[in-house]
């Protein structure tokens, strides 16, 4: 394991001193009572280093993707971190040639993740998370340390989920955050005796939802530390299926933390388009794809039988 460990992040530190660009993506919950007054704040800092993303500030906390040169990226950091608020605020990282982002948004709203359960608060306490090295030994064994069964649960959208997972993961293929925890409630009973692992791209997801199920009678329930990105980090992708869905324009990320070439997101209405909806004359680059092209039920009239 130690071995493995190490090829890891060896390979990981080849990728980041060739790479033009680094690839932030962080967040933290806790108070953040003055939104409104650091929002021109940080519009200035991200313009003054031609940074690239999107930063969500709410009253629960900070959620941040961000992509610029490794110099730029540290500037900022440690501007965030001079806030007591983000001193301790970790970081993913990956690298690409070209910035991931196309334009830089720093936005207001009411959570980081909207889940519409104001009880449930990260800060006073987070459910237990469980790391990437001791996932993949259970998953290994498929056991947890105390011989569970471990069951790996999805929290992210359909579309997400599509692109790669876990295997044999529960995926409930909900539309959006806001409808898991009354899917999760239905599902409570078939789960007694076994051990839950939620997660989701970068963690924020399965911290809310891994709470939410605590609360609800969950008796053994974790969150995956940091998500997919940082299982990929430290562990490649052992018992995990395709890439991982990002919010950018690199659409995939491989376990290696690199771009795919292979799936591609619409500018126009943001779903997944796959290799062979790629192929379709409905897809076109930058205006449409086969889920929100004008003529695709035409086209579905066509190609029925």
């Amino acid at each position: 394991m130690q071995a493995n460990t190490a090829l890891q992040a060896e390979a990981h530190a080849a990728i980041a001193a060739a790479a033009a660009h680094v690839n932030i993506a962080a967040y933290k919950f806790v108070t953040f009572d003055n939104i409104e007054e650091m929002r021109p704040l940080y519009q200035d800092i991200c313009k003054r280093l031609a940074l690239k993303g999107t930063i969500l500030l709410t009253p629960e906390g900070i959620n941040m993707f961000l992509s610029g040169p490794r110099s730029h990226i540290d500037e900022y950091l440690a501007w965030v971190r001079a806030d007591a608020r983000f001193a301790d605020i970790e970081v993913k990282e990956s690298y690409s040639e070209e910035q991931s982002h196309k334009r830089m948004l720093v936005k207001i709203k009411k959570e980081i993740i909207t889940m519409r359960m104001p009880l449930i608060q990260p800060e006073q306490g987070r459910a237990p998370a469980v790391q990437a090295t001791t996932l993949k030994r259970w998953l290994d064994n498929g056991v947890d340390d105390e011989g569970r069964e471990v069951v790996m649960m999805e929290t992210r959208n359909a579309f997400e989920v599509d692109v790669g997972t876990f295997e044999n993961t529960l995926d409930y293929r909900i539309d959006k955050f806001s409808e898991f925890p009354e899917v999760v409630a239905q599902h409570r009973e078939e789960l007694q005796g076994k051990t839950v692992v939620t997660f989701c791209t970068g963690g924020i997801r399965c911290e809310k939802a891994a709470i939410h199920m605590k609360n609800i009678g969950y008796e053994s329930v974790y969150q995956l530390d940091g998500g997919i990105l940082k299982y990929f980090e430290e562990v490649g992708g052992a018992h995990y299926k395709g890439d991982c869905f990002v919010f950018d324009y690199r659409t995939a990320l491989n376990p290696q933390l690199e771009a795919t070439v292979t799936t591609v997101q619409c500018f126009a209405c943001r779903a997944v388009v796959t290799p062979r909806d790629q192929l379709s004359p409905l897809y076109v680059y930058e205006k449409s794809c086969p889920q929100c092209h004008p003529e695709r039920d035409q086209e579905k009239d066509q190609a029925a039988p």
